[in-house]
């Protein structure tokens, strides 16, 4: 299904959300860094002492990486669903800017920009906690920065599709306990993938942040991507399909 897009007009909305946010930029700064600093600091360095190395990796390099990837998924699904869901329901501001000559998918493209700012943003701040942490080897890490963009786009149509569906904000519990608290457990975040079962490495093989994880570690520690492009297509696929599947959807709630 084609879709006619005006950039100007994603833009705009992008631009929008920029604005609102600069006048809440400490509250959301505490609330994108803290979590994921903390468990920096608590696993990193505490459970670190006992883990040792994980993959030729201090346990303090191996949770910074992962936590990079996974700040970024969470960030674009918290502005996807609850953010998002606010705007398109109690506030109603999708229904003004649907009166102007502003698109459904132009309307998506831009909150999708933004979830994806938002979680480059993130992760630029936990890479510069590793940074500081000594954990951080050469320039070649703030190529993290564009993948963990790529990664917020991957997480934030399936996060805007939730919103697309919901009746209330409660609804969003089912996505996180269902779909992205697993994600976190087992994409490698916290450890290795390859320590799980064969069958159950082969259905994680298939999920976005396993990319996200596998993409960014390499070029926060130094190393080279494994499969970087297979990486890229899976979440550049996933943010596609769920581009389309969210207009369509927002279209059914939002156009009578």
């Amino acid at each position: 299904m084609a879709f006619d897009l005006s950039i100007p007009g994603a833009l705009a909305v992008f631009r929008r959300n920029f604005l609102v946010w600069r006048r809440l930029f400490w509250p959301a700064l505490v609330m994108n860094l803290g979590e994921p600093a903390l468990y920096l600091l608590g696993l990193g360095l505490g459970l670190g002492t006992f883990v040792g190395t994980l993959d030729g990796l201090s346990y303090l390099a191996f949770l910074a990486s992962g936590l990079v990837a996974s700040s970024a998924m969470n960030t674009a699904t918290f502005e996807g669903m609850y953010s998002v869901y606010t705007r398109m329901v109690p506030q109603k501001t999708y229904e003004a800017m649907l009166a102007t000559p502003l698109q459904i998918q132009d309307i998506l493209l831009g909150e999708m920009l933004w979830c994806a700012a938002k979680s480059a943003f993130s992760a630029a701040g936990i890479l510069l906690v590793a940074a500081l942490l000594g954990v951080v080897h050469g320039f070649s890490a703030l190529w993290a920065l564009p993948a963990a963009f790529l990664t917020g786009l991957a997480f934030a149509g399936p996060a805007i599709v939730m919103s697309a569906r919901a009746s209330n904000y409660d609804f969003f519990n089912y996505y996180f306990v269902l779909v992205i608290t697993p994600m976190l457990l087992v994409c490698g975040v916290f450890y290795p993938v390859d320590t799980l079962p064969e069958a159950m490495r082969a259905l994680v093989d298939w999920l976005p942040l396993t990319h996200a994880v596998e993409l960014i570690r390499p070029l926060i520690v130094g190393t080279e991507p494994a499969r970087p492009l297979l990486n890229l297509a899976v979440l550049a696929a996933f943010a596609a399909a769920s581009f389309a599947l969210a207009v369509i959807l927002a279209r059914r709630r939002l156009v009578h």
